[in-house]
């Protein structure tokens, strides 16, 4: 197995094996991101590309580098469901059989497309409630069966084809006459950003590049403060995409002695981007997606313009109640109560009159005993017109005789709310 090193020029030589397939993505102005930083921001749009995610790069680049020996004996990968696509779509490109492990929480869209993209070339398994748990299985695999292992982001064949980004935003930001300061780039597992860093670095060592995790996943702070990759106790799945409880061993080195910051950026921020980017670009981008761009607003700017990249949009339609309810969480405009009340007649309207503010909605009512609402509160889900109108709100309970608790985020009653 010749593997590549971990060089620019290693990305330029798999730019020129990719270029016949993967779509040279656009990179877009956003307005309303600039005017929020005051700086140019670009959207590189890797949700457009084929199999709607940047994951194509890297899968197609070393499953098309396989020997003839290799490529007979099949391929399997771990993946959250974009990795998977890209292995499904390269599989039937190049008549290889191929097995796609995904966790059980994988939105049905993401499984969906796997299939159809594969045209019968690959195998669906299930199995597990986290990447981590889907790549144990898939190396489990590829150990009993012979099959080759496709990692989605430790893997130099891996890395620098998703790295071939870089040389694209570089040679579009100069064609469209914006001068690039700072790239921002959504981390898992880290093989998208190292595969960006190397090429930069070499290429362009003037720009900045910051990494943007999950602050419920946060994989990369915590290898960077452990000194190491580390194996992280607890994930938050919701951003599925990068979702990894531990970076690579590839990935890592180069992240910390290349990348210039690594930050956090709360699901609840990620879900408002999500919108924003649907409602103004139309842009339909899936959590991992929103990452970069969610961050943007929080980065302090420089002279120059920043890009994020927009990792994938392969987002099922069904989650936007939750990324919704998320968002409006995240912005203090929705919350939520145990209110109870005395069996007496007048005290609903009293909360309705007396309690709850004019421009307010009740968006949830319900006794949390059904079978027996005179020894239960009721949860009260309430939706506020502007988030500084909590504090009137609070008041008015406390001034009322009901008995009124606030349910905080992170509260077990929101497992049944989100």
């Amino acid at each position: 197995m010749n593997l590549p090193q971990l060089t620019a020029d290693a990305v330029d030589r798999a730019a020129e094996v990719l270029s016949p397939v993967i779509r040279r993505t656009p990179l877009e102005f956003s307005a309303r991101l600039s005017e929020d930083a005051g700086v140019p921001i670009l959207l590189k749009r890797e949700d457009q590309q084929l199999a709607r995610s940047y994951k194509l790069r890297g899968a197609h680049h070393l499953i098309a580098g396989l020997t003839e020996a290799e490529r007979a004996r099949g391929v399997v990968c771990a993946s959250a469901g974009n990795h998977g696509q890209g292995v499904a779509l390269s599989c039937a490109k190049l008549g290889i059989r191929g097995r796609v492990v995904v966790p059980q929480n994988t939105p049905r869209q993401k499984r969906q497309r796997i299939l159809a993209l594969g045209e019968g070339w690959v195998e669906l398994v299930t199995t597990g409630s986290s990447y981590d748990e889907a790549s144990a299985a898939a190396h489990a695999d590829a150990e009993s069966s012979g099959a080759i292992y496709v990692h989605p982001f430790d893997d130099a064949r891996t890395i620098v084809g998703q790295g071939t980004i870089a040389p694209e935003v570089v040679a579009q930001a100069e064609r469209a006459d914006y001068p690039l300061d700072t790239v921002i780039v959504p981390v898992g597992g880290g093989g998208l950003i190292s595969g960006i860093t190397l090429w930069l670095h070499e290429r362009r060592p003037d720009l900045r590049i910051i990494g943007v995790e999950p602050e419920g996943t946060p994989s990369m702070t915590a290898a960077l403060a452990h000194g190491g990759p580390v194996a992280l106790e607890r994930i938050d799945t919701f951003i599925d995409g990068a979702a990894v409880g531990r970076v690579g061993d590839l990935t890592y080195p180069i992240v910390r002695d290349l990348v210039d910051e690594v930050i956090t950026v709360p699901e609840g921020a990620v879900c408002t981007e999500m919108l924003a980017l649907y409602q103004t670009e139309g842009v339909i981008a899936e959590p991992a997606g929103a990452l970069a761009s969610a961050a943007a607003r929080r980065i302090e700017p420089r002279d120059g313009a920043m890009v994020a990249i927009v990792s994938g949009g392969n987002n099922d339609v069904s989650r936007y109640a939750e990324i919704v309810e998320r968002s409006l969480l995240h912005e203090g405009l929705r919350h939520y109560f145990l209110v109870t009340f005395p069996q007496e007649p007048g005290a609903l309207r009293h909360f309705l009159d007396d309690v709850l503010l004019d421009d307010a909605d009740i968006v949830v009512f319900e006794y949390v005993k059904k079978n027996n609402r005179e020894t239960g509160p009721a949860l009260v889900g309430i939706e506020l017109e502007n988030a500084a109108d909590l504090d009137e709100l609070m008041s008015r309970m406390q001034a009322s005789p009901l008995t009124i608790e606030l349910v905080p985020p992170g509260s077990p009653v929101f497992s049944f709310l989100l």
